[in-house]
């Protein structure tokens, strides 16, 4: 009798945990870089990276399965029992997750966002990277 397969019965190592992490950590630096040379839409991509990939840290961390979305509000509710944001933070993810599309590419809801997306989108979007980007290190902090 074949036996019922899990996402536990594919273990992700704990180094797995911490590469998506730190890669997180790393595309917030290049969103906070790229805002201060004023690329405001590649700012807010960057960002977006920096907020899928952290809690995509603590999914596999929880969980132990990748997930496979790019939406950071799906992806939060995975772990919203763990991730528990401040209003700001959690009403500004689906402008967030927008930019993963709309602020690449030409008429992806935008014309030209490289001239349309602005420094006051690009400074929103940092707030809530970093904010949770901090939130999921401190949680998986906690955790080792």
């Amino acid at each position: 009798m074949e036996q019922k397969r899990t996402s536990h019965d594919n273990p992700v190592a704990r180094r797995d945990v911490s590469d998506w992490l730190e890669e997180g950590r790393e595309e917030l630096k290049t969103a906070e870089q790229l805002s201060n040379l004023h690329r405001y839409a590649h700012s807010c991509f960057h960002s977006q990276q920096a907020a899928e990939k952290a809690i995509k840290a603590l999914i596999i961390q929880a969980k132990r399965f990748i997930h496979r979305s790019q939406d950071l509000v799906e992806l939060h509710n995975e772990v919203k029992d763990m991730l528990q944001l401040e209003p700001t933070l959690a009403d500004n993810l689906p402008e967030l997750s927008t930019y993963y599309t709309q602020a690449r590419y030409p008429n992806a809801g935008l014309r030209r966002p490289s001239t349309e997306i602005g420094k006051a989108q690009a400074q929103r979007s940092l707030e809530t990277a970093r904010g949770v980007v901090d939130a999921v290190v401190r949680i998986i902090a906690s955790k080792i």
